[in-house]
């Protein structure tokens, strides 16, 4: 079994997508609006340039989105972990994430993490990006 967070934009999913892509690196997969196949309308309210899907593929992992037109403000209260493979490679991410966005938890050392950190990116899509840990959690 297998959970992908799929993530909503207002018409900036091309955008959001290609700089994650330049994070995290992968197989970035899009289909705008215009690539529907012959036949098919575009969706009311759909500009052609618009993301039905985008899949973000980093190893076993994939991140989803598209775009939404009817969205009024981006999602909250969910965040998207991404652990990385060290405290190194966990700053440059976050840095990469929090750049144009806010930053909610500077990156740093916890007692859980080596390095960890939290912020908005400037979608509005909400990370916390942490360096592998030997932290248990107690129970």
């Amino acid at each position: 079994m297998a959970f992908h967070p799929y993530l909503n934009f207002k018409g900036t999913c091309r955008e959001a997508f290609t700089r994650y892509q330049e994070i995290f690196g992968g197989d970035l997969h899009i289909m705008g609006a215009g690539d529907m196949p012959a036949g098919e309308d575009t969706p009311p309210g759909w500009d052609p340039d618009m993301v039905l899907h985008a899949a973000l593929m980093v190893g076993d992992a994939m991140i989803m989105a598209s775009d939404d037109p009817d969205m009024s403000s981006p999602p909250s209260g969910t965040y998207i972990h991404h652990e990385a493979a060290d405290v190194d490679a966990a700053k440059r991410a976050f840095e990469a994430l929090a750049e144009g966005g806010q930053v909610e938890m500077d990156f740093g050392e916890t007692f859980w993490s080596p390095g960890f950190g939290a912020c908005a990116d400037r979608w509005g899509t909400l990370w916390m990006v942490s360096a592998p840990s030997s932290f248990e959690m107690p129970g």
